[in-house]
C-alpha cells in the first residue's frame, strides 16, 4: 500500500515552522509596549495604555484584492502587506482611533518562504510607520483550494479612541466644504477592471509613456496611511470618508444624514493619468469611473465653511495638496 504523508500531500509543516521562524526578529521590531506575548503562542496578548477615561476599542477586517495578481505578474511582493496596514489603519483613523495591533492571515497553495518574508516585509513597515505591532496572525497551506504559488491575505486591525473622541458625523449639515487628499494611484481598489483593460493593451513591466514607469510600478504603489493627517486635523474637521470601493461620492455619502447629498465638483482636479488610461483603453462608462476607483482621491474631509481655510493651511504647511471637491447640499 502507497505510503501517504501530509508533506506529501503538499503541506510541510516544517517548512511553514521555519519559515515563520525567518521573520520573527522582524515581527518583534513592531512591538510596542502594550505587548506581552512573544511570536508563536496560541494568542497575542495586548495590554490598553493608561491614561484613558472611557476607552473603545474600534476594529476592522479587509483584504488586498486582485492587486495580489499584480505582485505575482510582476515577482514583487514586500509592498502588498503594507498596502494591507495602510488601508486598515484609514477605516479606523476615520473613526478617530489610533492603532493598536494587526493581525495578518496568509494562505496560499505552496508556501514559498521567500514569498513569504516578502510579505511579511511589508506587513513590518506598514506596523512600524503607523505605531502598531503586529502582534499575531496565521500561515495556512492549502493545496486544492489555493494553486501552486499563488496566496492570499487578510488582516484585522485593532485601535483605540476616548469615548467623547469619536468622530461624530451628526454635526454635517448643508453648506459644509468637502476637501479632499491625493491618492497614490489606485490604492487596493478596482484592480479587477484596471487588469481587464490594461493587460489587454500592456506587458506588467512595460514602460507606459503616458504613466512615466512601467505598469507594474504604476499599479503596486503603496496604498497611502492618512492617520497622521486625520490626527492633525481632528479639531478642525467634522468628518472623514477614505476612499475605496464604491468611489468618492459611495464612500462620503456614508458619513450624512437623511435629508442631505453631495455635490461634488468632479472638474476640480486633474486626475493622475493611470485613470485616464483605464477609461481610454477600456472605453469604460464614467459612471463605472467613479464608482470602481478613487479617481487620484484618498481621503475627503468635510469641514464646516468657517474652519476650511484653516485645515487647508495646516496641511499645506504639511506638504499636502488640499482639493476643494465641493459641498454638503441640503
Amino acid at each position: 500500500m502507497k505510503q501517504h504523508t501530509y508533506a506529501a500531500s503538499g503541506v510541510d509543516i516544517a517548512r511553514g515552522e521555519k519559515a515563520v521562524s525567518d521573520v520573527k526578529s522582524m515581527i518583534h521590531s513592531t512591538f510596542t509596549s502594550g505587548v506581552l506575548s512573544g511570536v508563536g503562542g496560541f494568542g497575542g496578548l495586548f495590554e490598553l495604555p493608561a491614561g484613558y477615561k472611557k476607552p473603545v476599542l474600534v476594529s476592522s477586517t479587509d483584504g488586498v484584492g486582485t492587486k495580489l495578481r499584480v505582485a505575482l505578474m510582476a515577482g514583487r511582493h514586500d509592498t502588498v502587506g503594507e498596502d494591507l496596514v495602510n488601508h486598515c489603519v484609514n477605516d479606523i483613523a476615520v473613526t478617530g482611533a489610533r492603532p493598536l495591533f494587526f493581525l495578518d492571515y496568509y494562505g496560499t497553495g505552496n508556501l514559498d518562504p521567500e514569498v513569504f518574508g516578502a510579505v511579511i516585509r511589508g506587513f513590518v513597515r506598514g506596523c512600524r510607520n503607523n505605531g502598531c505591532a503586529l502582534i499575531g496572525g496565521e500561515t495556512a497551506e492549502m493545496p486544492g483550494i489555493y494553486h501552486d504559488k499563488d496566496y492570499d491575505l487578510a488582516g484585522t486591525i485593532v485601535g483605540i479612541v476616548e469615548k467623547d473622541d469619536i468622530v461624530d458625523t451628526a454635526g454635517i449639515t448643508s453648506g459644509d466644504i468637502l476637501l479632499g487628499l491625493p491618492s497614490n494611484g489606485l490604492h487596493t481598489n478596482g484592480y479587477s477592471l484596471a487588469r481587464a483593460v490594461l493587460f489587454e493593451a500592456y506587458a506588467i513591466e512595460q514602460h507606459v509613456p503616458e504613466l512615466g514607469m512601467t505598469l507594474a510600478d504604476e499599479l503596486l504603489k503603496v496604498h497611502r496611511s492618512y492617520l497622521e493627517e486625520i490626527t492633525a486635523t481632528r479639531s478642525l474637521a467634522r468628518g472623514y470618508a477614505h476612499i475605496t470601493g464604491g468611489g468618492i461620492e459611495g464612500n462620503t455619502a456614508r458619513l450624512l444624514s437623511a435629508g442631505l447629498k453631495l455635490k461634488i465638483d468632479w472638474q476640480a482636479w486633474r486626475r493622475p493619468p493611470v485613470f485616464d488610461l483605464i477609461q481610454k483603453n477600456g472605453n469604460v462608462p464614467e459612471e463605472d469611473m467613479r464608482r470602481s476607483f478613487n479617481l487620484g482621491i484618498g481621503l475627503v474631509m468635510i469641514v464646516a465653511p468657517e474652519k476650511a481655510a484653516a485645515l487647508k493651511s495646516l496641511l499645506q504647511k504639511r506638504g499636502e495638496q488640499v482639493i476643494e471637491l465641493g459641498e454638503v447640499a441640503g
